[in-house]
């Protein structure tokens, strides 16, 4: 036990420090970047504290910085008062820390692929073929690794956040079919949620 003490609770001190610093720190940008908006006011807000509450228990089991800045945002946008049903907040608050970040990548790609694309330089010589082929370009990354983009794609089609599944994944079609957004309205609601404002 005393072990235990000695590994795990320092680390898990520290992470929680800096999440609540961090958390602190959006706050105040936000009352200088946004008129009316007082962090003292969010103590009335039980959405907004429901919301800390489990995204600080969210962040004291991840360390990957893509998974923290969604929660920081989602955060963020609940002391904003996005506007999303309060059930549904708590839906995606569970997603973030069930979805990994490569499940965030893949998601994000999907919604916009040509801004993806064009926003990172790169150079899609694809005609014809599946969505896999410009995925794998994409995010190399997944350069042959059908087995796991697959299972991701999989999984979030079962949330409701793609409009394809592992299959459509490969289905022929052209380089505009490629290249559409497949995200449907919860997986664009989802990105609204997590994005950095």
């Amino acid at each position: 036990m005393e072990l235990i003490s000695l590994v795990i609770v320092p680390p898990l001190e520290k992470r929680r420090a800096e999440w609540m610093n961090a958390i602190a720190e959006r706050l105040r940008e936000l009352e200088k970047k946004v008129d009316g908006f007082k962090v003292e006011n969010l103590r009335e807000n039980q959405l907004f504290i429901t919301t800390v509450t489990h995204a600080t228990f969210a962040a004291l089991r991840n360390h990957q910085k893509e998974k923290l800045d969604a929660l920081q945002n989602a955060v963020i946008n609940s002391a904003l008062g996005v506007d999303i049903e309060e059930n549904l907040q708590l839906h995606f608050l569970d997603m973030i820390d069930s979805l990994t970040p490569l499940h965030l990548r893949i998601l994000a790609y999907f919604d916009d692929p040509n801004k993806w694309i064009d926003n990172r330089g790169i150079k899609l010589n694809i005609m014809m073929g599946g969505a896999s082929s410009a995925l794998e370009v994409a995010l190399p990354e997944l350069q042959g690794k059908r087995s796991i983009y697959d299972s991701i794609v999989q999984d979030l089609f079962n949330r409701g956040l793609l409009n394809f599944d592992k299959n459509g994944l490969h289905t022929m079609m052209t380089q505009s079919g490629i290249l559409a957004s497949r995200t449907t309205e919860l997986g664009k609601t989802f990105l609204s949620y997590i994005a950095a404002r």
